[in-house]
């Protein structure tokens, strides 16, 4: 017993401070160094005695010196499977086989009833504007789009090389699998937004999947891994990856090389009815906030390697369950200015905003608020300034964005589902973040969102139109909307700390035909925040 004790002290000595690598030990993380144990230590248990310091090594030493992580990640693991583009190609054909399959057959829907006579005529008609309903048309349908983004993202394509297949998955749903004629505001939101849904949350279930594990807590990951992102869930089932243990090349993230920070928030929230400080209602609250990357790092400049990403959940009937989306992808970056502690980085950033609420329930009619930035792209600058005394982060950010497609609330256009007007425009960004070490931090953040509605409907009856062909954007005119958003973070202890907030929406819509309409409102909120990482 002792001779085998001894033998496995022996081996982990020799692979941590071998003479070869002694002057690398240093660049050694602790879960690289703990790897390297367990490797040994396995193969002393499997293996019985050793007597010498022969085994292979775990990590490798090239011409620039000891190489960390190729045994930790799967990206470095040499089996990993290459791009398989027609695999994606055929998962992403699959998906839409299998939604009107259930559209068909399950829900026994109309516009699911499509035969070679309808894809016909939809090729004929040509696009119009449709009137789905607003989560609809400016999230479920960008979400869709994730999937086929993720299709090819899990297959071994790139950022890049996985945006055609948003776009052709979404071209044929809207031209083949629907009786109703295609809608151009969908292939805009399914590719665009698709592209940003689908890169978040491919990376966010790079964050949960071990292949260590083993048990309830593997199937845990792999469930949760599922909801996050369920293409890479089915690829990971057909390769085998769901269930297989490895003990070399089980991690999917690098957290040195692209940092996260993770922060869980509950609690309770007041929308407000038409401004009124005693007329709304309150409802329990659900908030995930996500920093990946740091946008600073001139190493990792690949799309997305930074992105923030914040979700609201209202846990209420009466109110949408997804409330908000707020994601800012980098796709690419340059420094402007280093120096004297100051870091000045500018960039090109994606954008994707959905606000969404109904009435208050018990209150007037008045939607407090809803508007969307589905397909946006626009530059962006970061500042990072100098500690001052007891403020220890000090960053101000500010982004301008073309948006391609958005919706604001509409006071007069109501049809079939749609009571919103669609259009472009433009955004412009403004988010101030104050650190104050222990204590908590301070943020502020201004959002302007311009949207003009240029196809509307003058000039024809809605009594004798068909309303799936009626194609207009909306009312014509535009809607501005500044949404100030003051928050305070109180810590409490490292993980965690009190969260109190509030959202002061101003609306102002000008309808060319129509009176215009001004309404302003605001949400509060306090809950309990936990930093899981």
């Amino acid at each position: 017993m002792i001779k085998q004790y001894l033998s496995v002290v022996a081996l982990l000595v020799c692979a941590a401070v071998s003479a070869e690598e002694q002057s690398h030990a240093d660049s050694l993380t602790a879960a690289q160094r703990d790897s390297i144990a367990a490797h040994y230590l396995g193969r002393v248990v499997s293996e019985g005695e050793a007597e010498e310091c022969n085994l292979p090594p775990v990590m490798t030493v090239g011409q620039g010196g000891l190489t960390p992580g190729e045994t930790i990640y799967a990206f470095d693991n040499p089996e990993r499977r290459g791009k398989q583009p027609w695999m994606a190609a055929a998962e992403a054909f699959g998906i839409n086989m299998l939604v009107l399959g259930f559209d068909r057959y399950a829900l026994d829907a109309e516009f699911a009833r499509v035969t070679f006579s309808t894809m016909r005529h939809n090729v004929k008609t040509g696009f119009v504007w449709d009137n789905d309903q607003f989560s609809t048309n400016l999230f479920a349908h960008p979400y869709h789009g994730g999937l086929y983004f993720n299709a090819a993202r899990s297959n071994g394509m790139n950022f890049w090389e996985s945006v055609p297949y948003a776009f052709c998955g979404s071209l044929m749903w809207e031209t083949l699998c629907e009786t109703e004629p295609p809608a151009i505001n969908d292939l805009i939101a399914t590719t665009v937004g698709g592209v940003c849904i689908g890169e978040v949350t491919s990376r966010i279930s790079d964050l949960i999947y071990d292949d260590r594990q083993r048990g309830f807590g593997r199937f845990a990951r792999e469930f949760l891994g599922a909801l996050v992102c369920p293409i890479k869930a089915l690829n990971r089932i057909v390769s085998g990856d769901a269930w297989r243990v490895r003990t070399s090349y089980y991690k999917y993230h690098d957290y040195e090389r692209l940092p996260v920070s993770f922060n869980l928030s509950a609690g309770y929230r007041y929308l407000a009815d038409d401004n009124a400080m005693f007329r709304g209602e309150s409802n329990p609250y659900v908030n995930v906030n996500l920093t990946y990357g740091d946008p600073f790092d001139e190493s990792t400049n690949k799309p997305y390697d930074y992105f923030t990403a914040d979700i609201t959940f209202g846990l209420s009937s009466n109110q949408p369950l997804i409330s908000g989306v707020h994601l800012l992808g980098q796709l690419w970056s340059a420094p402007v200015y280093t120096g004297n502690d100051m870091q000045a980085e500018f960039g090109l950033f994606q954008h994707f905003n959905y606000y969404d609420s109904q009435p208050v329930k018990d209150g007037t009619s008045m939607v407090p608020f809803r508007i969307s930035e589905a397909a946006s792209v626009g530059p962006g600058v970061i500042y990072k300034f100098p500690q001052i005394g007891n403020l220890t982060h000090l960053e101000q950010r500010v982004f301008i964005s073309g948006i391609l497609l958005g919706g604001s609330l509409s006071d007069y256009y109501n049809v079939i589902d749609r009571d919103y007007n669609m259009g472009s425009g433009y955004s412009a960004k403004a988010t101030t973040i104050m650190e104050f070490g222990r204590y908590g931090r301070f943020t502020f953040g201004a959002d302007y969102y311009r949207i003009y509605t240029w196809k509307g409907y003058e000039g024809k009856d809605l009594d004798t139109v068909d309303p799936l062909y009626l194609n207009a954007q909306g009312d014509k005119g535009n809607a501005q909307l500044l949404v100030l958003t003051p928050g305070l973070h109180l810590s409490v202890n490292d993980k965690l700390g009190i969260d109190v907030s509030a959202s002061y929406y101003l609306r102002d819509t000008h309808y060319k035909y129509y009176d215009d309409v001004s309404a302003n409102t605001f949400t509060a909120q306090i809950g309990l925040a936990w930093k899981m990482f």
